[in-house]
């Protein structure tokens, strides 16, 4: 047997650590287990906070990321969905998450502030998407994207937002969990 053999360990040595299936040794996801609509969420953050910071119109911002590396793999007509309705529904947006701060709109990361927009957008308008999926994916959007807590900041106001925004569906869960 040649030194690099390792199905046989010396004694008292443990063989290499294998890394947890689809997570990266930092715990993001891999990029091949991503589906194509967690691309496209991925794809729309990088959008609507291009669109939060610079303050660019949706098909400018629309134009450049579609030239992206690896767009292809998303499913872009939710991605279209996610940009352009979180867009042009900001303000409603945002008026059933302010309720659910603790401190001005403004003083929150514009991460955290599209994956919010990402998570009542989708509770909102994509009702194939389960409740708990919706925070699940804007949880992971802020933990890959965002400052090291801010996707507690998601989970607590997407957590808030869930019962009124999809009442039955939570209701549902809720009683079968019991």
């Amino acid at each position: 047997m040649n030194d690099h053999d390792q199905s046989e360990s010396p004694a008292g040595k443990r063989p290499p650590r294998q890394s947890r299936k689809g997570l990266t040794s930092t715990g993001a996801r891999k990029a091949a287990s991503k589906s194509t609509r967690s691309r496209s969420r991925e794809f729309a953050l990088q959008a609507l906070y291009q669109h939060l910071v610079s303050g660019n119109s949706a098909s400018s911002i629309d134009s450049f990321t579609r030239d992206l590396a690896g767009f292809h793999k998303a499913d872009a007509a939710h991605y279209d969905a996610l940009l352009h309705g979180c867009i042009e529904n900001a303000e409603a947006l945002n008026t059933q998450i302010v309720p659910h701060l603790d401190r001005p709109m403004a003083e929150i990361s514009p991460i955290e502030h599209a994956c919010m927009w990402i998570g009542v957008y989708e509770f909102q308008h994509c009702l194939d998407v389960p409740w708990r999926v919706v925070i699940n994916e804007s949880i992971e959007l802020a933990k890959e994207f965002g400052g090291t807590d801010g996707y507690k900041y998601v989970n607590a106001v997407l957590n808030a937002l869930a019962p009124t925004l999809r009442a039955a569906e939570v209701a549902a869960d809720r009683n079968t969990a019991a």
